[in-house]
């Protein structure tokens, strides 16, 4: 079963820690991934740029209208995702809770459906 786990943090958290305890993190979380890939269970990952660089995209009445980032009703910001195939949502669930991230923000899991564009 393929899941999307969407990692979600507080930038302003992160950008508090020091940079050698990002990039530490952020190693951390490449050689996460890694093992994953290497297991067979990572479909995908990225992280993203800062919220700044985000655009809301939305049609109204036939029309477009965009809204740059960041939108300032978000606490926590959409900061990268993983997109998994695992047996079932309990693993989903193991694979997302050894994620750095969750030590500070937190990893919504979704299962994907296997048909259709959204």
């Amino acid at each position: 079963m393929k899941y999307l786990c969407l990692v979600y943090v507080e930038e302003n958290v992160l950008n508090a820690f020091p940079s050698h305890e990002r990039l530490a993190i952020s190693d951390e979380a490449m050689a996460y991934c890694g093992t994953l890939q290497k297991d067979g269970r990572l479909l995908a990952a990225s992280p993203l740029h800062p919220v700044e660089a985000a655009t809301r995209v939305r049609v109204r009445a036939g029309k477009t209208s965009t809204t740059d980032g960041p939108f300032a009703e978000a606490k926590e910001q959409l900061g990268g995702f993983l997109m998994i195939d695992v047996p079932d949502l309990n693993d989903a669930i193991r694979v997302a809770a050894h994620f750095p991230a969750t030590r500070f923000g937190a990893v919504k899991v979704r299962p994907l459906k296997e048909h259709g564009c959204a």
